[in-house]
């Protein structure tokens, strides 16, 4: 936390840049106000980067199009209905909004949209106080009427008005109260926690895809353990993602007094460590941390009983794949996520068998085949997925998969691995066997990866022949 002093000197750096410059002198010359508003101030007093350039004003929307037209390089409307117009200047992109005093009808997040004429009362229908903060521009006066810089000191979350007010009116809020105490590393007063778990079925009411976008910017943060356990103590998880409470009923097989919910959210802290350090993806990486969160939720459908008091928890990564597919479906997720996540679920534990015996480079070409191009997000998860206090046993399983990508990058050396094929494509089996596209060639073709899995590279002569003999033996 910046002081005051220092964060409006910041803010005073900010608002003479050539974007916030040009923009406050075009509309104090209409005769209109402007204010800096949000994320930006907010930011200003955390000592955070400023990226966001957010403003509101009394002019209306046709009114900001004529201001800003002049002096922008692009401008567009697409959020004209709701108030707000954004432009490019001096390179920089910004969104200008109408003051707002919305009225929500109870049953939707979407309010009926009415202009306001107050800064102040704008600030107050914002969802916390910290982000209800603005810099009147030009003469860069702080506007705060809830108290924001205090709860900035504090590190705390509140609502401007009552909890069950703000919440009432749009329950998306109560996502974004979460996913803020993750990003800040803030707390969320006790009164407003209260509303969220009072309030949780009222989530029910937003979007799929308004859900989504909230849960994808928690797990993006640098540590989001703290979001989702708001998430889960607060009953919202159970609305919009039940798997996942659903693990604190659970053991895992290998430590029965192991709480499977606590050990999803540390392979998400080591699997987020993982990311970083090994540098290879960009991050932060959506799939490695939806992966890493959801990769047991299987374990309460697959729960066994066995003789002598053991648990087990046979297939789960199976179930578990099937269950994430359901999940991120319901939540709109893309399908290149959904298809990413759900096979490392079903893949996280195949390493696990490396340590029971040494695997053949068969077995290792086939660990990358399967992987594909999650290999590296694979590597994360197995990694991560060792949570273990005996220190001894941790080490072991480290370095038996520092011996696994030892193994796996030698023959992706000798014999180009990640690309693993037949010497044989599909237009060499039907000429070789004389026959039309159809089931056949994918038999044939089969075959041939089997053989280059299991053997390596055996070059064309030797393939040709071993799809002749394959041939013959399926005639016969």
């Amino acid at each position: 936390m910046q002081s005051v002093a220092t964060a409006l000197d910041r803010l005073g750096e900010l608002a003479a840049s050539p974007t916030v410059s040009r923009l406050a002198a075009a509309f104090e010359a209409a005769g209109h106000e402007l204010a800096l508003v949000g994320g930006p101030v907010r930011d200003a007093f955390l000592g955070r980067p400023v990226n966001d350039l957010d403003f509101t004003t009394d002019a209306t929307p046709d009114e900001i199009l004529a201001i800003v037209k002049p002096i922008a390089e692009a401008h567009w409307d697409i959020g004209r209905a709701f108030g707000t117009i954004g432009a490019k200047i001096a390179g920089e992109t910004v969104e200008i909004t109408t003051y707002r005093a919305d009225a929500y009808d109870g049953a939707s997040r979407k309010p009926e949209v009415v202009f306001g004429t107050s800064l102040e009362d704008d600030l107050t229908r914002r969802d916390f106080t910290v982000n209800a903060l603005a810099l009147r521009l030009p003469k860069l006066e702080l506007v705060d009427p809830s108290g924001g810089v205090e709860d900035l000191v504090a590190k705390v979350l509140r609502t401007p008005a009552a909890p069950e007010q703000s919440f009432g009116d749009d329950p998306l809020r109560m996502l974004r109260a979460a996913r803020f105490a993750a990003q800040l590393g803030f707390t969320v007063e006790p009164a407003t926690e209260q509303a969220m778990t009072d309030l949780a079925a009222e989530i029910d009411r937003i979007s799929a895809e308004r859900v989504r976008d909230e849960l994808t910017k928690l797990l993006l943060s640098r540590t989001p353990r703290s979001g989702i356990r708001l998430l889960v103590e607060s009953g919202l998880a159970e609305r919009v993602l039940p798997e996942l409470p659903a693990l604190s009923l659970e053991r895992d097989e290998h430590h029965r007094h192991k709480d499977v919910y606590e050990h999803s959210l540390t392979v998400l802290d080591q699997a987020i460590d993982y990311e970083i350090e090994r540098g290879v993806l960009d991050s932060p990486d959506l799939i490695v941390r939806l992966a890493a969160l959801l990769h047991d939720i299987g374990k309460p459908a697959t729960r066994r009983f066995e003789a002598g008091g053991a648990v087990s928890f046979h297939h789960h990564d199976v179930v578990g794949a099937k269950l994430a597919r359901k999940r991120l479906r319901a939540l709109r997720f893309d399908n290149d996520t959904i298809a990413a996540v759900s096979r490392l679920i079903e893949l996280h534990l195949r390493f696990f068998g490396y340590t029971d015996g040494a695997w053949s480079d068969s077995a290792v070409r086939r660990y990358v085949r399967d992987a594909g191009d999650q290999l590296e997000r694979l590597h994360i998860l197995a990694r991560a997925d060792v949570t273990t206090r005996n220190r001894r046993k941790a080490d072991q399983l480290a370095f038996a998969y520092d011996d696994l990508e030892e193994r796996i990058a030698v023959l992706a050396e000798e014999e180009e691995l990640a690309a693993v094929r037949p010497e044989l494509d599909g237009a060499d089996i039907m000429r070789l066997l004389g026959v039309a596209p159809g089931p056949v060639v994918g038999e044939a073709y089969r075959y041939l990866l089997e053989v280059r899995l299991d053997e390596g590279p055996i070059g064309p002569d030797a393939a040709t022949d071993r799809l002749l003999a394959w041939w013959a033996s399926r005639e016969a």
